[in-house]
């Protein structure tokens, strides 16, 4: 008889134990706002979605994280047994890998799990999670961005290098300057050399054209070149033969 009254009562325990989880496991499911699928009796899946900034390149949706929560039978006097995962056939996320963050983010909640003992706690677990995930997916950005900016400034600089040269100095102004003193002054005397050569060309065309008389008036006759004396012989023996006008 006394058997029986304690098999009796174990039962009772086991399904007021029973009633009490499975009023945690409704509540907490409806007060994390988040789709959840039960696996058992005692033990659910949470999928968080995570909202996250999209960088300018990437095309890839959103990412989710699964949280199966399983209740003890002193929940919540001891903490819920919890596990991350990522839904199935989902395309990898550049900035974040569940199988090597799970340490990570499981660890984020262990605050919150000493806190919260005694009280029901998926809900604040579940926006704890999806706190986390988020700031470790906007660090990452965050630093992918840092290097993408650095190689543009340095990308930046050497094409500026290539508009700006080399930086002037005193010394190398100056250097410069004499430089260009020296290129002017031999422009300067090469276009004199040059005037020079076509006036003495134009000189000896009018001179080819003028009269005897004219360069008996001008004085031109028996005039010799100094630069080119077979040249000055020539002109005298044509000289010579000029024929005087009257």
């Amino acid at each position: 008889m006394n058997k029986q009254r304690s098999v009796r009562s174990l039962n009772l325990s086991f399904q007021k134990k029973s009633q009490v989880l499975n009023t945690f496991k409704l509540f907490e499911r409806t007060a994390a706002n988040q789709a959840a699928s039960d696996i058992s009796d005692t033990s659910y899946r949470i999928s968080i979605a995570l909202d996250v900034t999209q960088q300018d390149e990437e095309e890839s949706t959103p990412p989710a994280i699964l949280l199966t929560v399983t209740y003890p039978e002193t929940y919540p006097e001891v903490p819920p047994t919890l596990d991350l995962s990522t839904p199935p056939n989902t395309p990898k996320y550049a900035y974040l890998d569940i199988q090597e963050d799970k340490p990570r983010l499981l660890s984020a909640l262990e605050p919150i799990i000493e806190e919260n003992l005694g009280m029901a706690m998926v809900f604040t677990l579940v926006s704890t999670l999806k706190d986390s995930a988020e700031l470790l997916i906007s660090e990452r950005q965050a630093a992918a961005q840092a290097i993408k900016d650095v190689e543009a400034a340095k990308l930046e600089e050497e094409e500026n290098r290539k508009f700006h040269g080399t930086s002037v100095t005193r010394e190398s102004f100056l250097e410069w300057r004499e430089r260009f003193r020296r290129e002017m002054e031999e422009a300067q005397e090469k276009k004199r050399e040059e005037k020079e050569l076509e006036d003495k060309k134009k000189r000896v065309k009018v001179e080819e054209k003028l009269t005897g008389r004219q360069l008996w008036e001008r004085g031109l006759v028996g005039k010799v070149e100094d630069d080119d004396e077979d040249d000055g012989h020539d002109a005298l023996r044509d000289i010579d033969k000029l024929k005087v006008e009257d």
